[in-house]
């Protein structure tokens, strides 16, 4: 499968100038790639201020997101402020080239910015079928917990969305490794560029790893669309050679 990572700057809070931005930057991919990745609150930024750019279900950057998988006959994925029965979520969609939405609100809320006093958590952990892949939805701080990712679906592909700050890249850049290797998966973390509002700097890092750890894609640092190309067989052929996920541990997960 031919993903499409798309590492850019953000325009802080503002949904109409980010959407153009993507807009023509997806207009621009000129392969058959059927997924296109997004970074976390892309059309807004990572701002605590919801009230202000949070929108529905069926508000303007949603309705984008339909229109532009549709336009590409791809898949579209990132993560957007919804509210919702008066609660607002850092909400990642996968919306289906169909226009089809499935969604995953983010579990673990960035407590070190005020996130979870504004957010609600998520409360299950979303895997979507799409193409015969399995692909597990996650969400920038959720790196961070293993556990919860804890490839006990056989899922193919472990997806990270993202505003890490560049103070933290060595964590980004190894956890995204060790998600990998532990998980026997293929693993992609899309994050921003840019300096924010709040003065953070991100220098992306947006990157392809492999199943043992080997990167496919190394870190990036220019804003730019990447393409890289997935190949399933050779990822079942090393789980039955290396069939460490049969010795996982047992556990349940509470929320």
């Amino acid at each position: 499968m031919k993903i499409a990572l798309i590492q850019s700057d953000l325009f802080w809070e503002d949904t109409v100038k980010n959407l153009e931005n993507f807009d023509s930057k997806i207009d621009a991919i000129n392969t058959d790639a059927a997924l296109i990745v997004l970074p976390e609150m892309f059309s807004t930024g990572f701002t605590m201020n919801a009230p202000a750019v949070a929108e529905t279900m069926d508000g303007t950057a949603v309705q984008w997101m339909q229109l532009k998988a549709k336009q590409k006959n791809a898949a579209l994925t990132g993560s957007l402020i919804i509210v919702e029965n008066g609660q607002y979520y850092n909400r990642m969609l996968f919306v289906f080239p169909s226009g089809e939405i499935q969604f995953y609100n983010k579990r673990h809320l960035f407590t070190l910015a005020g996130e979870d006093q504004f957010y609600m958590a998520g409360d299950k952990k979303v895997i979507v079928d799409y193409k015969g892949w399995k692909i597990c939805l996650q969400v920038c701080y959720d790196l961070r917990f293993p556990v919860f990712a804890r490839n006990v679906e056989n899922y193919d592909l472990l997806l990270y969305v993202a505003n890490w700050p560049k103070v933290r890249t060595n964590a980004w850049d190894a956890l995204l490794k060790a998600r990998a290797i532990e998980n026997l998966s293929y693993t992609i973390g899309v994050n921003r560029t840019g300096l924010d509002a709040n003065n953070y700097e991100h220098i992306g890092h947006s990157q392809v790893v492999d199943f043992l750890g080997n990167y496919i894609l190394e870190p990036q640092e220019k804003n730019g669309v990447f393409i890289v190309e997935l190949d399933k067989n050779s990822l079942y052929e090393t789980r039955k050679k290396l069939d460490f996920l049969s010795d996982r541990d047992n556990f349940e997960i509470s929320f």
